[in-house]
């Protein structure tokens, strides 16, 4: 399968895009397509940039945004909207893709 081919998980556009604009989940379908190095220079470009905008807050509002986030977190787990996944799965399959490079 090329990287063109890659299916995007509709699924996972849908939960993770639900509370974003059109153009946002747009976004997200076209950078699900790209090949994987593609992927992790946006993603890394982007973690970048939320970092230069965090840096630029105060301590109390950075801790009350992550207050937000893992309450909004622990809600949808609550109504069963993410199920998450075991630590060590997770784990073992990062390091599976690790090895691959």
């Amino acid at each position: 399968m090329t990287a063109r081919e890659r299916t995007v998980d509709e699924d996972a556009v849908r939960r993770y895009s639900e509370a974003v604009s059109n153009q946002a989940r747009q976004i997200l379908e076209e950078a699900l397509r790209l090949p994987l190095d593609e992927r992790a220079d946006v993603a890394a470009e982007l973690l970048r940039s939320l970092e230069e905008a965090e840096s630029t807050l105060s301590p109390e509002e950075v801790q009350r945004r992550w207050a937000e986030e893992i309450t909004r977190r622990a809600n949808r787990a609550l109504r069963g909207e993410s199920a998450g996944r075991d630590a060590n799965d997770v784990l073992t399959s990062i390091e599976s893709k690790l090895q691959r490079r």
